[in-house]
């Protein structure tokens, strides 16, 4: 029972689930690159913990920086660390081990992916620091998590392309315009404590049309990839369906009313991650 509570606070500690965000479009990714080159079970296995493992990694780094903001702010004093739950010691010893992990599973894929894994963690990592300087901090975590798209490309080809490339600008524009909404509740928060966001920068109501700008982006990306893909129905519909999921998100926050950000960071975000890699799988799959 406490090895079970120990992985529930862990795995709350660096928000598990929020996985779904970033591992799908990977897996897209892989399956795009999968027309040309083979792909094995071998390279999907150790991509999934390469996932896992710069996540974690960078979640509880994270973690460890923002201790004494989260300590103070009523959104998040709750969390494991603040709480004392677990201790700033083992949170370094989890950040390493999955370091370590990540590292690992970089050199069972390929020695360039293995030769750039630092700079992955050190561009993760460097993420935590960059709310303390500048109001493009949601730009920083759409490249720390938007990079996996071309990284599993990477993994599987041993180079790069124009297509992971777009897809990676896609997840980056999507992770950043939805973290501006998500900061728009520490939005006074961040104005007494000097850190820097996008809503504490412009406002909340110019914050929200900066984050339908990112999402436009996400959107000419995703099209794009599918262009330069040659893909075909089943995929052009699903950006369609796509593109309704995100104009729903936005239409579920108003400056005036927060109250809904949670049912579109967690449930309409997740939907359009699993969403586009079915449809992209789908299209490979029937128009093969």
């Amino acid at each position: 029972m406490s090895i079970f509570k120990s992985l529930v606070t862990y795995g709350e500690m660096i928000k598990f689930s929020h996985t779904v965000f970033a591992l799908p479009f990977a897996l897209s990714s892989v399956a795009l690159a999968s027309r040309e080159y083979p792909v094995t079970l071998k390279q999907v296995f150790w991509i999934l913990v390469a996932m896992v493992g710069a996540r974690s990694a960078a979640m509880g780094f994270n973690r460890l920086v923002d201790r004494p903001w989260d300590a103070l702010n009523p959104r998040t004093r709750n969390r494991a660390l603040p709480q004392g739950r677990v201790s700033r010691k083992e949170v370094v010893l989890f950040v390493s081990f999955f370091s370590f992990l990540f590292i690992f599973s970089a050199y069972q894929l390929n020695p360039l992916c293995f030769l750039l894994s630092p700079l992955a963690l050190f561009l993760t990592f460097f993420y935590s620091y960059t709310k303390r300087f500048t109001w493009t901090s949601h730009l920083f975590l759409g490249a720390a998590i938007g990079v996996a798209p071309t990284a599993a490309w990477l993994a599987v080809t041993g180079g790069v392309h124009i297509i992971p490339i777009l897809l990676s600008l896609a997840v980056l524009t999507w992770i950043a315009g939805f973290d501006v909404l998500y900061a728009c509740q520490d939005y006074q928060f961040d104005v007494a404590h000097r850190l820097y966001s996008i809503p504490q920068r412009f406002g909340v109501r110019n914050a929200l049309y900066i984050a339908r700008a990112l999402h436009g982006g996400t959107l000419l990306c995703f099209f794009a990839v599918g262009l330069l893909s040659d893909l075909h129905l089943i995929y052009g519909t699903g950006m369609l369906a796509v593109a309704g999921l995100l104009l729903y998100e936005h239409r579920l926050i108003k400056p005036e009313d927060l109250s809904k950000i949670n049912l579109a960071f967690f449930n309409v975000n997740g939907i359009i991650s699993i969403l586009f890699f079915l449809i992209t799988l789908a299209d490979i799959f029937v128009y093969r």
